[in-house]
């Protein structure tokens, strides 16, 4: 196997964070058990609720609220790679072993890999859209109406590339520079605990098909393994909000990331991702702590507003791209404090 294409030593990045009160600091990074269940369990009993109706109602013979109980599965099934990023950071329950479990469960059923996305997310964390430091987000970015077509009802492309690679994973095939770089074959520990995880997410779902055809329902699979690949479109706006139409190469997480504020509904589907500046900055802070960050510093924000203004800007920053290759959108910032805390 060829060495890793990465051969020279990443540049670190001086990030400049917008500086809070050590008494606040201290208070953004406690970790609660009770609001990570609160978070991680409201949100598996939403999900559940919507699966167990889906089956329900097929089982019944009532087809129309099947299908849109499953498209509402679908909807927050999505976030389940939210769920698992925060998680996967390791602040959500002050308990290790809960941050782990909850992990596992979401990761299982949304065909997530958690070992591979922390390879991948803390370098996507180190050194943001400075690529080729970082190809877990790259820019520019362009999204056209048909791509949101696929994922706002149902997207099988996605569902065979998340069978393929998990497959891959599987076998111990790791492709692409990325893989090379993330997932070195001088970390051979690491690519076994991928290799494993991803033959139990396969042995899983595989089994759970195999039970399902055995007895009958077949409905079963259609929610619990594809469902996460019907309904992806406010999962789209919300994760394609991140970063698109941003600056890329530059060292304030303000230019090449974006806060937006949606509704309490959103936001907790979303995990709290929607202050996404807010998580970048102060990575080690829980998402039920981000609104309270995003308050204390957004004086040093760019302006925020929801999903739909977000998208405004990012159709336009794209259509600039079009017309002018190389375009490089502006962004205005406040003017910064003058103290700074270190990284």
């Amino acid at each position: 196997m060829p060495p890793p294409p990465d051969h020279r030593a990443p540049v670190a990045v001086d990030w400049y964070r917008t500086p809070v009160s050590p008494e606040l600091f201290k208070q953004m990074h406690q970790r609660s058990d009770w609001r990570g269940f609160c978070q991680s369990l409201g949100f598996m009993g939403v999900a559940a609720s919507l699966a167990g109706a889906a089956i329900w109602a097929q089982r019944h013979d009532h087809w129309g609220w099947a299908l849109l109980a499953l498209f509402g599965y679908g909807m927050v099934a999505h976030f389940y790679v939210n769920a698992m990023h925060e998680l996967s950071h390791g602040t959500v329950f002050r308990t290790k072993f809960w941050n782990g479990f909850f992990s596992r469960v979401f990761s299982f059923l949304g065909w997530l890999h958690p070992d591979h996305f922390n390879a991948s997310h803390q370098r996507h964390h180190r050194y943001t859209l400075h690529p080729p430091d970082d190809l877990e987000v790259m820019l520019p970015t362009h999204f056209s109406l048909y791509v949101f077509l696929v994922h706002l009802v149902v997207n099988p492309p996605f569902f065979r590339w998340m069978v393929y690679n998990t497959t891959n994973f599987a076998c111990g095939r790791f492709l692409g520079e990325w893989n090379q770089i993330c997932v070195p074959v001088d970390q051979p520990g690491l690519r076994r605990d991928i290799t494993r995880w991803a033959r139990i997410v396969l042995g899983g779902h595989l089994a759970i098909l195999a039970v399902a055809v055995w007895l009958g329902w077949w409905i079963v699979p259609v929610v619990v393994s594809f469902g996460p690949f019907v309904g992806g479109w406010l999962w789209f706006l919300c994760n394609n909000s991140q970063h698109t139409g941003m600056q890329d190469n530059v060292s304030d997480f303000r230019l090449c990331c974006r806060t937006i504020v949606p509704n309490p509904i959103v936001r907790f589907l979303y995990w709290h991702m929607n202050y996404h500046v807010e998580h970048h900055m102060y990575a080690a802070v829980p998402c039920y702590h981000l609104k309270r960050l995003h308050e204390a510093i957004r004086h040093e924000l760019p302006p925020c507003s929801g999903l739909v203004g977000a998208w405004r800007e990012i159709h336009e920053v794209q259509r600039r791209q079009k017309e002018q290759p190389g375009y490089v959108p502006e962004i205005r910032l406040p003017a910064p404090s003058s103290a700074r805390i270190p990284a």
